[in-house]
């Protein structure tokens, strides 16, 4: 009786165990994908330096249509009415067209003259030595930065400027030569047109022999 008790609790235990072995484990978790169908997965930097390179976006933009256009400009105007005439009337004729200002350096003549001296005696005794030796057209400056100087004239030629000079020195006068140059604002028209196009901007702005044209980088 006793050993049949035993050989049924032993029974019992080994089909316990064996319910346990097969039931009793944590079934194994399946691995989701990391994105959803269709989208790329995340790479970190540092991977992505030792594998495939990053691409690079495409290099579509507003400067792309300008490889089809040359660019020049026109002028200079001297005055701002005058250069924004020219740009109304280019305008409907061009694709892009803008202005520039910048100053100008322009030559006003050559300045003949007797240095200043340290006083208004002074100058009037050197105007006295020139009208005793001929020259009479000269001016005593009385005022200004070239005040207590005399004047000897105005040339727009530069060789009738030497040449006065060269009469002053030969009669012993310490006379000298200056160009005057003032800077003044000028302007430019900048335009864009289709390359390899012939725009006549001379057909829309005629007479206009004073201004020139020349080509630049586009805008």
């Amino acid at each position: 009786m006793f050993v049949r008790l035993l050989f049924l609790l032993l029974v019992a235990l080994n089909l316990g165990a064996g319910a346990w072995l097969l039931f009793g484990r944590t079934p194994q978790s399946l691995a989701l994908p990391a994105t959803d169908p269709g989208v790329p997965e995340l790479q970190l930097l540092s991977k992505a330096r030792h594998g495939a390179p990053l691409a690079k976006p495409s290099a579509i933009g507003p400067d792309a249509p300008k490889a089809h256009e040359a660019c020049s400009t026109l002028g200079p105007f001297m005055t701002a009415i005058d250069m924004r005439a020219a740009l109304q009337t280019l305008s409907p004729h061009v694709p892009r067209i803008q202005y520039r200002e910048e100053q100008l350096r322009r030559s006003h003549g050559y300045w003949v003259y007797l240095p200043a001296v340290s006083s208004r005696e002074a100058a009037l005794d050197e105007a006295r030595q020139l009208a005793a030796k001929g020259i009479h057209d000269y001016y005593v400056v009385t005022a200004g930065d070239s005040q207590n100087t005399i004047s000897l004239g105005l040339f727009n030629d530069q060789l009738n400027a030497r040449s006065r000079l060269a009469q002053l020195q030969a009669l012993g006068f310490a006379a000298k030569v200056e160009q005057r140059v003032d800077t003044e604002p000028a302007y430019w028209v900048d335009y864009a047109v289709p390359a390899g196009g012939n725009f006549d901007w001379q057909a829309w702005l005629p007479g206009r022999s004073d201004l020139q044209s020349k080509p630049v980088d586009c805008f």
